[in-house]
């Protein structure tokens, strides 16, 4: 399913991580919320990675 999702903002590819809960387009450094397993993914749902939420997909990618 992973596979089919795109970010709003660039199209791109989004990565997951089950332990944040969150979409991530790595590129842009932007996070969607999953809320009951539903992506947030309207281009204004979009935030910033935290350091520690970036550091843990760089963590996953190892």
């Amino acid at each position: 399913m992973l596979d089919t999702l795109a970010c709003p903002v660039d199209k791109g590819e989004l990565q997951y991580s089950e332990q944040l809960n969150v979409l991530a387009n790595l590129r842009l450094k932007l996070a969607y919320d999953v809320v009951d397993g539903i992506p947030k993914l309207l281009p204004e749902s979009g935030r910033e990675l935290t350091s520690e939420e970036l550091a843990e997909f760089v963590s996953q990618e190892s």
